[in-house]
C-alpha cells in the first residue's frame, strides 16, 4: 500500500509513519519543511515538502497514492483554531478528489466523543480549558466531513482524553462516538497504539464515512 502522510514529523504524524512502514507500506511523509527529522531512515520513505491548504500542491503529491492520512493540527498560536482547520481539510479535500484518491484518514480530537452524561467531552464543566477551542475545531472537522465529504471514503480516528508518547503494546479497545475509559474512570491511550489502531483502519477499511475512537 502507499500512503500519503501529512504532518509526518508531528507526535502522531511520526508514529503513523513508522507504523505504517513496519507493516510494508511505502510511505510519503509530507511537511511544511520537507525534512524527515524525526523519522525511520528507510528506502521506501519519501520525504516531502507540503502545504496542504494548497489543492493543486496536495493533489500533485497524493497522485498515485492508495490512501491519504491527515496528521495536520489547528493552530496553537492563540489565534481561533477553527477556520484554519477547516479550511486546510476543504483545501485537502479538493485535492484528493482532483488526484483521485479517495481514501482519507483524519487524526482527530477526543472532545466530541459523548460521555455517561449525554454531553460531548468537550462540553463537560472539568474540560481543560485550555484545549477547550482546539477541541470545538475538531468537532467542526468532524462534523464538516459528515456533512460535506460524501464522495471520499473518509474515518475520522479519535484518540482517548489522554493521549502521549509510550509503549507499542497491539492491545487496546475500539470503539465508535462514546468515550472509552477504564474501570477507574480514566482515559488513556499511547501514541504509538494510537497509530497501531490507526493502520490497522488503513490495512481493513472497517469504518468508511464514520468515526472511532481506540483507549485502554
Amino acid at each position: 500500500m502507499k500512503i500519503l502522510v501529512i504532518g509526518a514529523t508531528g507526535m502522531l504524524g511520526s508514529r503513523i509513519v513508522a507504523e505504517a512502514l513496519n507493516r510494508g507500506c511505502q510511505v510519503t511523509a509530507a511537511s511544511r519543511s520537507g525534512r524527515s527529522d524525526g523519522l525511520p531512515a528507510d528506502p521506501t520513505l519519501t520525504a516531502v515538502a507540503l502545504d496542504a491548504a494548497v489543492p493543486s500542491a496536495v493533489a500533485e503529491q497524493a497522485a498515485g497514492h492508495d490512501a491519504v492520512v491527515s496528521a495536520v493540527s489547528p493552530p496553537r498560536d492563540g489565534s481561533d483554531p477553527a477556520a484554519p482547520l477547516l479550511g486546510t481539510y476543504r483545501s485537502l479535500v479538493e485535492g484528493l478528489r482532483t488526484a483521485g484518491v479517495r481514501r482519507l484518514i483524519a487524526v482527530g480530537g477526543a472532545g466530541s466523543l459523548k460521555t455517561a452524561s449525554g454531553q460531548d467531552r468537550v462540553d463537560n464543566p472539568d474540560f481543560p480549558a485550555v484545549y477547550k477551542a482546539e477541541a470545538l475545531a475538531q468537532r467542526d472537522l468532524l462534523n464538516l466531513l459528515r456533512i460535506e465529504v460524501t464522495d471520499l471514503d473518509w474515518t475520522y480516528v479519535s484518540p482517548a482524553d489522554h493521549i502521549a508518547p509510550g509503549e507499542r503494546t497491539g492491545t487496546f479497545r475500539r470503539g465508535g462516538d462514546h468515550l472509552l475509559t477504564a474501570t477507574d474512570g480514566s482515559s488513556f491511550i499511547s501514541a504509538e497504539d494510537y497509530a497501531v489502531a490507526l493502520v490497522d483502519e488503513l490495512e481493513t477499511d472497517d469504518n468508511i464515512r464514520r468515526r472511532i475512537t481506540v483507549a485502554y
